[in-house]
């Protein structure tokens, strides 16, 4: 399959290089504008945002929340037959306030609404730290899963293959206005969980305590974290496992 991802972060490279292994073609562009790519070390095809959505199958959105609306004109150029995945995450502290988002409306909701159509929500839910160094082949014990979320039941199973492809078991987390249930703050959200597990988590979110919850580890974080430590702490506020 042919991919274009816009955002060349950590969790954009990650998938990058993810897709790139299992034989996909991937092209990136920064947001930006092109020059903001160079001299970096790019997993994939550097190009222009106004070529990042000719012939592909797949455009993958990995920016912060508050710049969504900045790339509203390049998704005009984008095939109405192209799936676009939105791998945001919604932190006040960085995405400024959005006042639609903090009186309870659906973070992809919000992105739908931004962008003029439809998305899936996936790689959301995972750390890139996670995405690049934990995945592991279908079928092995205590595999970590992925939550997936979108409307058109055909194009979500197909994120749900790719994610498959790249090392994680999927949960169907349901429709995008019921996304809210993997967004910060909630059980499911960067803690690592099993197909089981994440299920389990999912079910048990509860929309009113996520905010709340989000800001407190924010409160408690410290750049002197592990990797580890950060699960850890996720999972302990979030309450994943209880």
């Amino acid at each position: 399959m042919k991919f274009g991802i816009i955002g060349a972060g950590p969790i954009g490279q990650s998938i990058a290089k993810k897709l790139m292994n299992n034989g996909h073609e991937v092209k990136v562009a920064d947001a930006r504008g092109m020059e903001r790519l160079a001299g970096k070390a790019i997993v994939g095809t550097a190009v222009s945002t106004e070529e990042i959505g000719q012939h592909i199958d797949v455009l993958i959105i990995s920016i912060p929340l508050y710049a969504i609306p900045t790339i509203q004109p390049i998704l005009k150029t984008v095939g109405d037959n192209v799936i676009v995945v939105d791998t945001s995450n919604y932190y006040p502290f960085r995405d400024q306030q959005i006042e639609a988002i903090d009186q309870g409306m659906v973070e992809s909701a919000w992105v739908t609404e931004q962008l003029g159509r439809p998305v899936i929500k996936a790689f959301s839910n995972l750390l890139a730290f996670t995405l690049e160094n934990k995945g592991t082949p279908a079928g092995t014990t205590g595999r970590i899963a992925m939550a997936v979320a979108g409307d058109d039941e055909g194009h979500k199973q197909i994120i749900m293959n790719l994610v498959n492809e790249c090392g994680f078991d999927t949960v169907d987390a349901g429709s995008i206005a019921a996304s809210w249930n993997m967004q910060p703050g909630t059980p499911a959200y960067c803690t690592e969980l099993t197909k089981e597990e994440l299920t389990a988590a999912l079910q048990k979110a509860e929309k009113g305590n996520a905010a709340g919850l989000r800001d407190e580890i924010m409160a408690q974080f410290s750049m002197a974290f592990t990797h580890d430590d950060i699960i850890a702490l996720n999972r302990k506020v979030f309450g994943a496992l209880k």
